[in-house]
C-alpha cells in the first residue's frame, strides 16, 4: 500500500488505462454477442457449432492468443482488446441465449395480442426479462477481461499489469503487491457494481404478471 500511496498519480493513470481497455472490449463483445445469441436462439441448429467454436477459442491460453494476434494487429493495445473480445464471447453468447430462451412463449404471444410490433416487444417485454441473466454474464465476462488486460501489459497495452511485470523485472515486491492489490480492488469493484445493477433489474416478475395468460 505504501507504493500506491506514494505513487498515486502513476497508479491512477494505469488504472484508467485498464478501465479503458476493459470497457472498450466489453462494449464490442456485447455488440457482437447479442446478435449471435439472437441467431442461435432463432436457429437452434446453430447452437452446437457456434458455442463449440467459441468454446474452443476459450481453451487457447490467453498469452498464446495475444501472440497469435500480434502479427495481425501489432504489438499494442489493439491485439489485447481483440483477445479480450474473443475470450468473453463464449460467456456472453451462452448467457444471452439462455436468457432469451427463458422467456415464456405465452408472454410474447400476449404482447403480440396487445398490438406490439417487434421493437416494442423487444424493448418493453424481452429486454426487462432477460436483463438480470444478461448482466450476470456481463459480470463474469468483465472479470475475465480484467484478468486478460493485466497480461496485456506485456504487449505494450499499459494498464495495471505494468506494475506486476515491472516489479518482476526489477525484483521489487512493493510494485508486485501494488499491482496485485489494484487489480483485485478493480475486479471486486466491477463485480459489485454489476451485481448491484443485476439485483436492481430483477423486478421483471411484474412484467410476467402483466402478460400472464390464464
Amino acid at each position: 500500500m505504501n507504493y500506491i500511496i506514494k505513487n498515486s498519480g502513476e497508479v491512477f493513470k494505469l488504472l484508467l488505462e485498464h478501465l479503458q481497455m476493459t470497457g472498450l472490449a466489453m462494449l464490442i463483445a456485447v455488440a457482437i454477442a447479442l446478435p449471435l445469441a439472437l441467431l442461435v436462439t432463432r436457429y437452434c441448429w446453430l447452437n452446437i457449432p457456434v458455442l463449440g467454436f467459441l468454446g474452443t477459442l476459450y481453451t487457447i491460453p490467453s498469452l498464446a492468443l495475444i501472440i497469435l494476434l500480434v502479427p495481425i494487429f501489432g504489438l499494442n493495445r489493439q491485439s489485447v482488446v481483440v483477445a479480450m473480445v474473443i475470450y468473453t464471447q463464449v460467456i456472453l453468447v451462452r448467457n444471452f441465449s439462455v436468457a432469451l430462451q427463458s422467456i415464456a412463449p405465452e408472454i410474447l404471444e400476449a404482447a403480440r395480442g396487445m398490438g406490439m410490433n417487434f421493437w416494442q416487444r423487444w424493448w418493453w417485454v424481452e429486454m426487462p426479462l432477460i436483463l438480470p441473466i444478461c448482466l450476470a454474464g456481463v459480470r463474469l465476462a468483465a472479470i475475465v477481461a480484467i484478468a486478460i488486460a493485466t497480461i496485456g501489459a506485456k504487449f505494450g497495452a499499459g494498464g495495471l499489469g505494468v506494475l506486476l511485470f515491472d516489479g518482476v523485472a526489477q525484483v521489487r515486491n512493493d510494485k508486485i503487491w501494488a499491482g496485485a492489490i489494484m487489480v483485485a480492488i478493480l475486479a471486486f469493484a466491477v463485480n459489485g457494481m454489476l451485481l448491484g445493477w443485476e439485483r436492481l433489474s430483477t423486478p421483471s416478475l411484474k412484467i410476467r404478471q402483466v402478460f400472464r395468460v390464464n
